[in-house]
């Protein structure tokens, strides 16, 4: 029998691990010609920005580029800036998520989710075809993304 006190010192421990806040990339991906690549989830069928949770050792912006290319095939050809924070601990069920969203530009021109049992669908939209409301909660994020974005010029 494992004594009470140990008991607890495990709960506590438990409490401390598991329930903190998860680190997570999206990214406002978009080409030169001003589309928005969103990701179509299998999970709720609808769409959302591309993204995920930070491996372990890794940084910020090679979890964005990963991300991407997993969820997408797109390749990132810059990381352009930060387009905010996000914590609201009610936009994911599964768990309290602090997701750093990021613009980024991307050749979109092989779109190919690497697991389709995560992702369905990789796609570009015009502004005016974006298929509101985004999964999970995610207007906030991609309005903020597109009020913010900056022509490109090469």
């Amino acid at each position: 029998m494992i004594p009470r006190s140990i008991l607890t010192l495990l709960r506590e421990v438990g409490r401390h691990v598991l329930r903190h806040p998860v680190p997570g990339v999206a990214a406002a991906a978009h080409t030169k010609d001003g589309r928005w690549l969103l990701v179509r989830r299998a999970d709720t069928g609808t769409w959302c920005l591309p993204g995920g949770t930070l491996e372990w050792g890794e940084t910020l912006a090679a979890s964005i580029v990963r991300e991407i290319a997993e969820e997408t095939g797109a390749r990132v050809l810059r990381v352009e800036r930060l387009v905010g924070v996000y914590s609201r601990p009610d936009r994911d069920l599964r768990f309290h998520a602090v997701t750093t969203v990021v613009s980024v530009l991307v050749d979109a021109s092989a779109l190919k989710p690497l697991n389709p049992l995560e992702i369905r669908e990789a796609r570009l939209f015009a502004p005016e075809e974006i298929p509101w409301p985004l999964a999970y909660a995610a207007d906030d994020l991609m309005r903020d993304a597109m009020a913010s974005a900056q022509p490109v010029f090469e």
